[in-house]
């Protein structure tokens, strides 16, 4: 019979492995930065907030999980930044890199005629380009450590269209090319990359835009979550931050070697129509 120290460290697959994951000090990055540390897997987590909050932040997942937890502010929207971050935390010899969850976002909701181009900047930069960046240096790493995971957070906008998202949807678009093309380059490599295309996904975000919605339009809460924000999705329930974190876990261990260059929705039925 296994004792439980066996069975706590058989859930330990990640062990040895380090991870980056961008946009990670909130919401879904985050939810995936613990699983992957639940797992045993060292973590770099990355985004804004209250320095001192972050902090507190990245010493509990430490201690909670056991493993190496350090921090990078970058703005992803920088490629030089991004550069920086990596000769930072992975630029020493002995220093590896398994795991990189793209998950860094931005959104705004516009019609095209009106969609200022500053922000389509900005929404192309973070949601696509900042992924081309990070790709570029860590699979290099990757390969010197001869194991690889890339996990790119896409959305169901990577594979339908809603109205005044063009930045959102086209980025989301291309990030979906940019994981079947690395996928394909890196095939008969130990790298796999994959995309996850979640739909609406529970966060502190997401509770902002039910209290606006249910203000603006004068109805309940519950009428704003089902006829407005999960009206496109047919389980008409929110995904939570621990489910996306469980999917990338999975494509991010050794039972999903062979599966790369997917786009694995995570929408309660939306894209099936």
């Amino acid at each position: 019979m296994q004792s439980m120290a066996d069975i706590s460290q058989a859930k330990r697959t990640l062990a040895g492995r380090t991870a980056l994951v961008t946009g990670s000090t909130s919401g879904i990055g985050l939810g995936i930065a613990r699983s992957l540390a639940a797992k045993g897997a060292d973590v770099v987590l990355n985004g804004f907030g209250d320095a001192q909050e972050i902090e507190i932040l990245r010493a509990n997942l430490a201690t909670e999980f056991g493993v190496t937890v350090g921090y990078s502010g970058t703005d992803m929207s920088e490629p030089d930044a991004i550069a920086a971050m990596f000769e930072e935390h992975f630029g020493k010899s002995e220093a590896r890199l398994d795991i990189l969850v793209n998950n860094a976002g931005v959104q705004h909701v516009a019609p095209i005629d009106t969609f200022p181009p500053t922000k389509w900047d900005l929404i192309i930069a973070i949601n696509l380009s900042a992924a081309f960046h990070t790709m570029r240096l860590a699979i290099p790493l990757m390969r010197r450590g001869g194991f690889g995971r890339i996990v790119n957070i896409a959305s169901a906008h990577g594979l339908v269209a809603s109205p005044f998202k063009s930045a959102y949807v086209a980025a989301k678009h291309g990030l979906l090319g940019l994981t079947k093309t690395a996928a394909l380059e890196t095939a008969e490599e130990p790298i796999t990359c994959n995309a996850i295309c979640p739909g609406y996904v529970f966060t502190p975000l997401v509770e902002h835009q039910i209290e606006d919605q249910a203000r603006a339009h004068g109805i309940p809460r519950e009428a704003v979550i089902r006829d407005i924000l999960l009206a496109q999705q047919p389980n008409k329930r929110f995904a939570t931050v621990e489910e996306i974190g469980a999917t990338t876990a999975f494509l991010c261990s050794v039972e999903a070697a062979s599966i790369t260059g997917v786009a694995l929705p995570v929408d309660g039925g939306w894209t099936a129509h």
